[in-house]
C-alpha cells in the first residue's frame, strides 16, 4: 500500500490518530478512537485498519504501550494531504498586527519582537535571520571620519536597508581625501550587488589609485571581503520561545530536555538549516519532519520555515517545535508573519 493508495478510512483513521496525539502526546488506541469520534466502526475494525497503517509505515507503536503514535511518514502524508486549511482566529491575527504594525523603525529591534511573537502565536522555538546582503544593490557609500586614523563607512542599500563598518587606517585621513574617495566609490560602485563588487573591486578603482588616495583606496580593496561581506548571521538572529517548548510534554523525560537545551545553545545548526531550506525553495514554505532535516539533533523536530523580503534581500523565519505540532495553525502563522515582517521592514526603510 502507497502512501497514494491509502482507503478514505485509512486515511480518516490516520487523521484522527494524529489529532489525538498532538492534543494528549500519548499512544492512541482503537477504542480511544472509536469512543471519541463516533465514526461508526467498531474498535476491533479500527485496531486492524491501525495495523494496516502500522504496517506501511504510517503510525508506529512503542513497546511499553497497546497505542500507537504516528511517524514521520505518517506526519508528511498528514501535513500534504490530510490536515485542515492553515487558518488563524481573528484574536491572533489582532495579537500580531498589534505588535507588528507600529512604528518600530530600528531593523534588529524589529527582527526580534517578531521571534517573539512567533513563538507566542505558536508556543514553539520561533528563530528570525537578519537579511542577506550578498544581493544587496549598492545605493552609496559614506565615509565618516571619527578620528585622523579610524572612518566610519556606511553603506546605503536600494530596500533603504544601511550596514555600517569601521576601519582603521595607519596613516593620517583628513576630510578632502574622504571627500574624494567617497566619489570615487560611489561613480564606480553604485548600482552593484556586493557579490559584484567584491568580485570586481580592484578592476573598477585602480585607473584611479593617485598618490594622494591610493593608500585609502588599498585598505577598502584589501578590506572588500570584510566591507561587502555578509553581516555575520550567527550575530543578528534571534531566538526566542525556550520557555514555550519547554512546555511542552515531551521535554518532562530529561534525555529531550538536555537535546533541546543543546539545540538552543547551538544555534549555527538552526540557522545554516533555515538558510538551506529557503535556498532550495525560494519564495515558498518549506516544512520539513523529523529526519528530512538531515540533522541528527533535529531527528525528533518539525520546522515551518519562510523567507521574509525587503527590496531586493531577504531574510528567514520560521518554528522550531515537536513533530507533534498543531501544523494548521503554525503554517498559518509563519506565513501571516512573514508578510508582516516584509510589509513592517518596507516601511521601516523607505
Amino acid at each position: 500500500m502507497g502512501s497514494l493508495e491509502l482507503s478514505e478510512r485509512e486515511k480518516s483513521i490516520l487523521r484522527y490518530v494524529i489529532h489525538q496525539f498532538i492534543l494528549t502526546a500519548s499512544p492512541v488506541g482503537s477504542r480511544n478512537i472509536s469512543k471519541k469520534y463516533q465514526i461508526g466502526l467498531s474498535p476491533a475494525s479500527i485496531r486492524n485498519i491501525m495495523s494496516d497503517l502500522e504496517d506501511n509505515g504510517f503510525l508506529g507503536h512503542p513497546h511499553t504501550s497497546a497505542g500507537r503514535v504516528p511517524t514521520d511518514k505518517g506526519y508528511r502524508f498528514y501535513v500534504d494531504s490530510l490536515m485542515d486549511p492553515p487558518f488563524l482566529d481573528q484574536k491572533e491575527i489582532d495579537i500580531i498586527e498589534s505588535v507588528l504594525d507600529s512604528d518600530i523603525s530600528d531593523t534588529d529591534d524589529l527582527l526580534k519582537i517578531t521571534s517573539v511573537i512567533l513563538s507566542r502565536i505558536t508556543n514553539q522555538l520561533a528563530c528570525v535571520t537578519y537579511p542577506k546582503f550578498e544581493n544587496a544593490v549598492l545605493q552609496k557609500v559614506q565615509i565618516v571620519s571619527l578620528s585622523s586614523t579610524r572612518i566610519l563607512v556606511v553603506l546605503s542599500i536600494k530596500s533603504g536597508m544601511v550596514k555600517t563598518i569601521t576601519l582603521e587606517l595607519n596613516i593620517e585621513f583628513d576630510a578632502k581625501k574622504a571627500e574624494i574617495v567617497q566619489r570615487l566609490l560611489n561613480e564606480r560602485l553604485a548600482g552593484l550587488t556586493f557579490n559584484e563588487i567584491k568580485d570586481s573591486f580592484e578592476e573598477r578603482v585602480k585607473d584611479r589609485l593617485t598618490d594622494e588616495i591610493k593608500p585609502v583606496v588599498r585598505l577598502f580593496l584589501d578590506s572588500a571581503d570584510k566591507i561587502f561581506a555578509d553581516i555575520k548571521v550567527n550575530d543578528k538572529s534571534f531566538i526566542s520561545g525556550t520557555k514555550n517548548i519547554l512546555k511542552q510534554p515531551e521535554f518532562e523525560d530529561h534525555e529531550q530536555l538536555q537535546s533541546v537545551i543543546e539545540l538552543v545553545e547551538d544555534k549555527d545548526i538552526i540557522i545554516h538549516i533555515m538558510d538551506k531550506k529557503t535556498e532550495l525553495n525560494p519564495n515558498n514554505l518549506s516544512i520539513s519532519i523529523g529526519r528530512e532535516n538531515l540533522e541528527d539533533k533535529l531527528s525528533n523536530y518539525s520546522m515551518v520555515i519562510k523567507d521574509y523580503k525587503v527590496g531586493g534581500i531577504h531574510g528567514t523565519l520560521g518554528i522550531i517545535g515537536p513533530k507533534r505540532m498543531e501544523y494548521s495553525k503554525t503554517i498559518a502563522a509563519v506565513v501571516y508573519i512573514a508578510e508582516m515582517l516584509s510589509k513592517e521592514l518596507k516601511k521601516a526603510n523607505l
